[in-house]
């Protein structure tokens, strides 16, 4: 099975509401939610993947020293074996904005569970409550 590595990020704003967005038509898991991120290329580490996603998806800009590790997800799907580091960052600059066709939402972590999300994003979710 073919292990892909994603990271992703719990983009944290000063109210404490967590950065959501949501997977548009095309794409696997089409209309799903989950944390901002993207595949991490050869050569780069979860931070660099993550700083180059955030750019590309979202228009914003944020540095190695403001992702903190939070967790990760390890889940088996029917087609590859998905490992995802989740970080929290609280400091970037810019407006996050939507640069994918994705639709964006800012949610307080108790109604991050209202949304739907990928398998694998689920088990995240209790360590964010803790950690807002």
């Amino acid at each position: 099975m073919t292990l892909v590595l994603v990271s992703a990020v719990a983009l944290v704003d000063a109210d404490g509401r967590v950065l959501l967005s949501q997977r548009p038509e095309g794409k696997s898991m089409a209309g799903l939610w989950e944390f901002p991120g993207g595949k991490v290329e050869p050569g780069e580490t979860p931070e660099v993947a993550l700083i180059r996603e955030l750019q590309e998806e979202l228009g914003i800009s944020t540095w190695d020293s403001c992702l903190a590790p939070l967790s990760f997800a390890s889940h088996n799907y029917d087609s590859f074996h998905l490992l995802m580091p989740l970080f929290v960052c609280r400091k970037w600059q810019g407006i996050p904005s939507p640069r994918e066709g994705q639709t964006l939402a800012w949610a307080l972590p108790k109604q991050l569970g209202d949304y739907a999300m990928p398998p694998a994003d689920l088990p995240l979710l209790p360590a964010l409550r803790e950690l807002l």
